[in-house]
């Protein structure tokens, strides 16, 4: 704890905010060039590459003179050194304005550049002041002053276009040295520097307070700056040649709309430092590079005119992303980036107490070199490649590379540290070499004690952590069905607005998603025990937002080429794949007598997002639920407007809440942790591809027909408006798995599956006859009513499948394994239960695909579905004696199990 002497409230106040105001007027000094650049761009005729030289050379400046000005701070103390480096800055600044010459504008640009580095010497000077439970809100406070920048970009263009460039650099300079007046007059030196001048010592040398920086976890803190303030240095430099050149703006408009990215990232540095203070930087720092990652990848997709070759001639559309829709992308980026610069800072005078000046003033120097480097890579990469949004596909690449480094490099510290006291972790794997008792604190979200077994634990804190872990994963999961099975409407409007494609086709865009989201679920299935279920359930979640998005914008344009919605169906399965994960995560925190129920409640509720989805878009589409932001709608041949898109973007808000939850409120169990090579074992298990087969014909079947059953009632009954009551057969799915859970824990999930299948092959039976009379009066109803059954059992079969899975391998464990103590064994039960409930779910719904898939088969062989519908009733008859033949038979695994004759669970060997 860096203990504080004793100072005066007003000294203190005065301090940091005189701190902050100049630090303030020096940013808007030093980005003076985002605007004045442009001026000289055009008056001097340079090229991008120039440009963005020019601009990033006070970066340069700044960045380097960082770290000598943080020393010298320590030494000296900050009153001076601020004042000082204003003044300096100053000069520099009013004899730019007297350059004519490129060489002698680079040159006035270093000069200028000294204004920058005054944040080291802020950060040491406001951190003295404070007691280091305070100092991640003052340090977040004092660098709230990187809203100079917009402030440069609110004044600048209105000062330069009445007066010319020149003059901003002379009323800046102006401005400049009355601030350093003012800081110099009305605060004090700090109060560690005036007590070791009352104790007579002098200050330390410079390889001192050089020497922390032998640390490797001083470098990795600054490459964490280099993204979070570099990039948004960058792209405050950038953003008004951005917004000039892609939208056509002015300059003085093109200088506002960017401020709309400076505030953000400015101001609620404040509420970062804060955040940091309360709830930990590691949760700030990951949902920085989360987001961040997100947003640059929608703001990568460049501007584009698409022609395509067709039969009847060329087929032409455009894809890019609004000026609005820009503006709002960038304010959420500097929202997040600002809560990053924060939580680094939050560590610095915590761990280096003694060295801020120097530690700060490292960290602060590769940021800003990331704000001098980057500039010219954008500039260098347009003038390369000819593409605006190549700096957005660089920052993009950046921001992943942080995420997936910070997060492998704590995965590996927890397993490094997990052996002892988990209460002696750091938050950050950067602090390992240095952290002391003080800093002590359990990994956030981390539950190193799990046991639900042990019902006095169950009862006391399991049941309520279980639970509020369950209840954030089901909607989440309900919106990944929602997003997966989307097109299943989407594709029935699609002719009524303009797009000219087969019955095929259709069905092709109906199954696509279920191919890919099945076969995504294959690696879901192992993800939460590699990267925890909080974490991957949180960017799952969030990875929903890219078909979203893109449903959005291309269902717009009847010239859409078919290729990519082909594409988007793909996407869509990020839903589908987040199932696997979901139901292996939630495995995890029930004991057995709740399990099924558990399960079943997750997925139940889980799968009502089709029926949500099936009822919910009928009615957005019909309406501009988002105004202008929504786009134009789409006019039906009856003169009807239709808001397609809605179908995407009603999705979004749900999806980015149920992200935030997910992180803030779930859990990682420590035991639960495996790698790939752990959980691989399930392949070598008999079991875990006999359940395949079965929930292959559970769930398989209801989201084969959930998928195909939209179309299919609208292709075999056209005079009937099926689409207002399609929603209701995965609705009966849904809440008939979540519902019936409790069967199988009561009477055994084997039977229950036994005779699901029965009911499955009586209800196909029963809409072949319908299909069979389907022109008589009453059809449809029949025909309706026979799905409705199918979807019912389907539900039941669902929660007894998964049901079995944790009770097959718990006997086969204790068979396998008998020699290993009881405790153990059950734990690596519970790890293949969870593995293989992955697995068969990424199996079966590859039913998503085939089920839409054999019905365009066969109606395009045939004429009809039928052959299809005697080939999933064939299907269901193996299913039966599967079900029979291992488990429910006298003999059969689960026979005496399920009668209470014998126990499931490992008992101690003997």
């Amino acid at each position: 704890m860096n203990t504080q002497p004793t100072v005066d409230p007003g000294d203190q106040s005065r301090a940091l905010w005189l701190s902050t105001i100049s630090f303030t007027v020096c940013f808007a000094v030093w980005t003076i060039f985002s605007i004045i650049g442009v001026g000289i761009k055009e008056e001097l005729g340079l090229s991008d590459t120039e440009f963005g030289l020019l601009v990033a050379t006070p970066i340069l400046t700044g960045s380097l003179s960082r770290i000598f000005l943080g020393i010298w701070t320590d030494q000296y103390g900050g009153r001076v050194v601020f004042t000082t480096t204003m003044v300096l800055g100053a000069i520099a600044t009013f004899l730019l304005s007297y350059a004519t010459t490129y060489e002698l504008m680079l040159l006035a640009a270093l000069g200028v550049g000294l204004a920058g580095g005054s944040f080291a010497v802020g950060i040491a000077y406001v951190s003295r002041w404070y007691p280091s439970e305070k100092q991640g809100t003052a340090l977040g406070i004092f660098g709230a002053g990187n809203v100079g920048a917009a402030v440069t970009k609110f004044l600048a263009p209105f000062v330069m276009v009445a007066y010319g460039w020149t003059v901003v650099a002379q009323v800046w300079a102006a401005g400049l040295v009355i601030m350093a007046a003012v800081f110099w007059f009305a605060t004090k030196d700090d109060p560690v520097l005036r007590a070791r001048r009352q104790r007579g010592e002098s200050a330390r040398s410079t390889l001192l307070e050089l020497d922390p920086l032998k640390r490797l976890q001083v470098w990795r803190f600054s490459l964490y700056y280099f993204f979070v303030f570099g990039a948004f240095v960058a792209l405050a430099l950038w953003l008004p040649r951005y917004l000039v050149g892609v939208y056509e703006l002015d300059i003085r408009t093109a200088g506002i709309l960017a401020a709309f990215y400076s505030v953000p990232a400015s101001i609620f540095r404040a509420y970062g430092g804060h955040l940091s203070d309360r709830i930990g930087a590691r949760k700030v720092m990951y949902w920085t590079f989360g987001v961040s990652a997100v947003v640059c990848f929608m703001l990568s997709y460049p501007n584009t005119d698409y022609v395509i070759h067709g039969i009847r001639g060329p087929i032409t559309f455009s894809t890019s992303v609004g000026l609005v829709p820009f503006v709002i992308l960038v304010f959420v980026l500097g929202f997040f980036m600002s809560l990053g610069k924060a939580a680094v800072y939050k560590h610095i005078p915590v761990y280096y107490p003694n060295h801020v000046g120097a530690v700060g003033g490292m960290v602060g120097l590769v940021g800003g070199l990331g704000g001098f480097i980057l500039p010219i890579m954008f500039g260098v990469m347009l003038d390369l490649t000819g593409i605006w949004t190549s700096s957005f596909m660089l920052l993009f690449a950046i921001a992943s590379i942080s995420l997936a480094w910070m997060h492998f490099a704590i995965l590996a510290m927890e397993r490094r540290a997990r052996a002892p006291e988990p209460e002696i972790l750091p938050q950050l794997p950067e602090m390992t070499e240095i952290h002391r008792p003080e800093h002590r604190g359990a990994l956030a979200g981390v539950i190193e004690d799990w046991r639900p077994e042990d019902k006095e634990f169950w009862e006391s804190k399991g049941r309520t952590i279980a639970r509020r872990n369950l209840w954030i994963s089901i909607p989440a999961l309900l919106l990944a069905f929602a997003v997966w099975m989307v097109w299943s409407v989407v594709v029935a409007k699609l002719p009524a607005i303009g797009f000219t494609y087969s019955t095929d086709q259709l069905f092709w865009l109906a199954a696509l998603p279920g191919l890919s989201g099945a076969t995504l679920r294959i690696f879901y299935s192992f993800m939460v025990p590699i990267f925890g279920g909080r974490l991957w359930t949180s960017l799952s979640t969030a990875s929903l937002l890219i078909p979203a998005f893109g449903i959005g914008y291309a269902v717009q344009d009847p010239q859409t080429p078919y290729v990519i919605f082909l594409v988007l169906a793909l996407l869509c399965g990020f839903g589908g794949g987040n199932f696997a994960s979901s139901m292996a995560n939630i495995s995890f925190f029930f004991p057995k007598a709740e399990k099924g129920n558990a399960l079943a409640l997750n997925a139940g509720l889980g799968n009502a997002g089709v029926s949500v989805m099936q009822f919910i878009v009928p009615l957005v589409i019909t309406a501009g639920v988002f105004g202008a932001l929504g786009g134009e709608p789409q006019t039906l041949s009856d003169g009807k407007l239709l808001w397609l898109q809605n179908a995407g973007f009603i999705w979004v808000p749900f999806i980015i809440a149920s992200a935030i939850f997910a992180w803030f409120g779930m859990n990682d169990i420590a035991d639960a942790k495996a790698s790939f090579a752990e959980q691989s074992v399930i392949f070598q298990r008999k079991h875990n591809w006999v359940m395949c087969w079965l929930y292959v014909g559970t769930f398989g079947s209801f989201i084969g027909y959930s998928a195909g059953f939209p179309l299919l009632a609208k292709n075999q009954f056209p005079a009937v408006d099926s689409l207002q009551y399609v929603f209701l057969g995965p609705l009966v799915g849904a809440l008939s798995r979540a519902a019936t859970g409790w069967v199988s824990d009561k009477y055994g999930g084997g039977r229950v599956t036994f005779w699901v299948f029965i009911v499955m092959i009586a209800a196909v039976a029963g809409v072949l006859y319908f299909l069979g009379i389907k022109e008589e009066p009453g059809a449809f109803w029949g025909f309706f009513a026979m799905f409705l059954i199918l979807f019912l059992a389907t539900g039941v079969g669902n929660a007894s499948t998964f049901q079995m899975i944790p009770i097959i391998m718990r006997s086969e464990i204790g068979r396998l394994m008998p020699e290993k103590p009881a405790e153990e064994r059950l734990r690596q039960a519970e790890r293949e239960s969870a593995a293989i409930i992955g697995f068969t779910s990424a199996i079966a719904a590859y039913g998503a695909f085939f089920i839409p898939k054999a019905y365009g088969s066969s109606i395009v062989i045939t004429g009809g579905p039928e052959a299809a519908l005697w080939g999933f009733m064939a299907f269901y008859v193996t299913c039966v004696l599967v079900t029979w033949w291992f488990y429910t038979r006298p003999g059969g695994m689960l026979h005496d199990i399920e009668r209470g004759k014998t126990a499931a669970s490992p008992q101690p060997a003997e």
